[in-house]
């Protein structure tokens, strides 16, 4: 085998300078927020019901902490993914959140300013030589509230590298019988049922103790229907929904067959169908096991940015209404493929109090599969209040 290398030569000038920012063409909609957390998987009635909202401690509907990424138009990416690395693609490798205290509600509008931060290679066992390369996304609202920082990682690699390293060989989708689905309903709805027991009530920081575990979340399993969905709740993805930046895929480095038109505003015009990262572009791979496989992957497989909002949901959804996540540093080690499942599990490591946040308890989370592949990990602070 050739060995490969990566040119990274281009990305040195665009650190650290400001690029586009990202912006919704119309304020946000209540129906915004229930199409994400319907998508996510977050039955939270704080975030979709009416009725249940108007007697908690907003009296409305507010979203989700995770929901800030899908005002943006990349999901994040944007800033972790500029310059040129020839014949290259790209995943996601992590996110790390800071929230500033302000929330999300519908008639808000969002913006996203996008700076590069910092890059890296290293030598790994998928790609060969990979770039690990980070951009900041800070998003604000119309009063000008700081309202939340993501740090993205992207990997990007040698397409060809990677699919020649075969290190995930195409697969089958497992097979769950009846019984087995019914046992993943069963286990889905201890979640959702503790999220009803908590209802518009207090989870004290008094009575959370090192050594707790969290409930455990499932998620799946996971399916071309269920990614698409995903996909759909990403507003970018709504044709004329996004001031578009115009981004040129081709001269990032992308292969012809996968660069394609995404988030041209012109062809949106003109064919919006060529626009739309779900039939073209770089992002097909996740929902056509074919293009899946051209880029290295097994299956069709879902969106890093999907984990991240899990992570923050999970733990949102944990803390109530009247707590918070403040910070979530989140490592992604491996997709959700079609098939699998998505086992979370957390447990505080460590109670804080910090002069600026408050009362915190720190939890180390972590993502398998039915097959305990580790496919994410995080550490996060989570603010609750306390009985003083």
């Amino acid at each position: 085998m050739t060995k490969k290398t990566l040119d990274c030569s281009d990305l040195d000038q665009h650190m650290g300078k400001a690029i586009a920012p990202a912006k919704m063409k119309e304020p946000l909609h209540n129906n915004d927020i229930r199409r994400w957390v319907q998508a996510m998987h977050y039955p939270n009635l704080l975030h979709y019901d009416h009725d249940f909202a108007a007697e908690g401690r907003y009296g409305k509907l507010v979203a989700p902490q995770s929901f800030a990424v899908a005002c943006d138009d990349g999901h994040g990416a944007g800033p972790a993914c500029v310059g040129c690395i020839p014949d290259s693609h790209l995943i996601f490798g992590g996110d790390e959140w800071w929230f500033y205290g302000p929330k999300i509600f519908g008639g808000d509008e969002i913006t996203n300013e996008k700076i590069p931060y910092d890059y890296s290679v290293k030598e790994t066992s998928f790609a060969g030589p990979t770039c690990f390369q980070r951009g900041d996304n800070n998003y604000y609202n119309q009063h000008g509230d700081f309202v939340a920082r993501q740090r993205s990682t992207a990997i990007r690699y040698s397409r060809e590298a990677a699919v020649e390293m075969g290190a995930m060989e195409p697969s089958e989708d497992p097979v769950w019988s009846d019984a087995e689905l019914k046992e993943l309903e069963d286990r889905k709805y201890e979640y959702i049922k503790m999220m009803h027991d908590l209802g518009h009530g207090k989870r004290y920081w008094e009575d959370v103790q090192v050594g707790d575990e969290l409930p455990v979340r499932v998620i799946g399993p996971h399916s071309i229907a269920s990614f698409t969905t995903e996909w759909r709740a990403y507003l970018f993805t709504i044709w004329g929904g996004t001031h578009r930046p115009g981004m040129d895929m081709e001269a990032m480095g992308f292969t012809k067959e996968f660069a394609g038109h995404e988030n041209d505003p012109v062809m949106e015009r003109d064919n919006p169908e060529w626009t739309d990262g779900a039939y073209f572009g770089p992002s097909r791979g996740h929902l056509f096991p074919e293009w899946a496989h051209r880029i290295g992957m097994s299956r069709a497989y879902g969106y890093g940015a999907s984990m991240g909002a899990w992570i923050l949901d999970y733990l949102g959804g944990w803390a109530g209404e009247w707590g918070s996540v403040v910070h979530s540093k989140a490592n992604y080690r491996g997709p959700a493929f079609t098939g699998d499942i998505t086992i979370m599990t957390a447990k505080v490591v460590d109670k804080i109090v910090d002069e600026d946040n408050g009362h915190l308890i720190q939890v180390e989370c972590k993502m398998v599969t039915q097959a305990n592949a580790v496919m994410a990990t995080a550490t996060a602070e989570v603010a609750l209040p306390t009985k003083g």
